[in-house]
């Protein structure tokens, strides 16, 4: 019996959105349901090819497990996996080899890897992993990353409210990817502010996944081109998808943590197109 939940969603322009209500932003772009016990969940977005998802193994682990769409015995047959913990501590295992995976470690899984398994080690606080996918041209080796590795850059201020860390898990200076890239931005008590000023890339998709929003708070993520923006309000553990034509930032109710994974046709994390706070419609 498989333990892999999945779901297709296509690509959707600029000229589409403009006519979306609320619900319809909601469906196409909010990915609210990815961490589900005993599942590995799955969302594959036309944007890059980008699959987007949680695996939460509690009283058994679970295996990465293949799907339909990509027409492939092994799911890593010619893709790349990048994973980060955001629960209790587990291990994985691939192809052989385990890694233990801490709260807010990252795992790179290259092209090729045929076994790869996700376990907790305690059932009753489980591992929690965050999961993002693309295509790969080319075997790297794996490597995990702990936070203390990630290569951190410290922006913004109290003043603007958006101080942060940047904390730069799975870039190419950290690790070798063929297109996918991640990291983790943490923002200080006081601030409430991400990506802003806000940016596009149209090279490169991207999605952001928030955590660390307690359960009565909430973020308001900004999406949309920068003279048609639109808003979606997301809580723990649900990620937005965004296009490579929309910007992304958002604002929350208190400070608050989230993952950013992209992929595209470039590696240069500073190839952004910037939009100023007084520039946006």
């Amino acid at each position: 019996m498989t333990t892999t939940l999945f779901e297709n969603r296509y690509a959707i322009g600029p000229n589409e959105v403009k006519g979306f209500d609320t619900q319809q932003l909601r469906q196409a772009f909010l990915a609210d349901n990815l961490m589900i016990a005993n599942k590995v969940s799955w969302i594959y977005t036309h944007y890059e090819r980008f699959m987007v998802g949680g695996a939460v193994p509690t009283s058994a682990p679970l295996a990465l497990e293949s799907v339909e769409a990509l027409k492939s015995d092994t799911f890593l047959a010619s893709r790349e996996l990048g994973i980060i913990n955001v629960g209790g501590e587990g291990t994985i295992e691939a192809d052989g080899v385990k890694y233990s995976m801490a709260y807010k470690d990252s795992l790179y899984l290259g092209r090729g890897n045929k076994s790869v398994i996700f376990e907790s080690k305690d059932a009753a606080n489980p591992a929690r992993y965050y999961l993002n996918s693309a295509p790969a041209h080319k075997e790297y080796a794996n490597k995990k990353i702990a936070l203390n590795e990630a290569n951190q850059l410290n922006m913004g201020s109290l003043e603007t409210a958006n101080r942060r860390d940047i904390n730069q898990t799975m870039i190419n200076t950290v690790v070798q990817t063929c297109q996918l890239q991640m990291g983790i931005t943490c923002l200080k008590p006081g601030s409430v502010w991400n990506t802003m000023p806000a940016h596009q890339h149209d090279r490169r998709n991207e999605v952001y996944f928030y955590f660390e929003v307690p359960e009565s708070q909430a973020v308001c993520h900004f999406m949309g081109e920068p003279q048609e923006t639109r808003h979606i309000w997301v809580h723990n553990e649900q990620a937005v998808i965004s296009p490579p034509w929309s910007i992304h930032s958002g604002s929350g109710t208190q400070n608050y943590s989230f993952i950013w994974g992209m992929a595209g046709e470039n590696l240069d994390y500073n190839d952004m197109d910037f939009h100023a706070p007084n520039e946006l419609r």
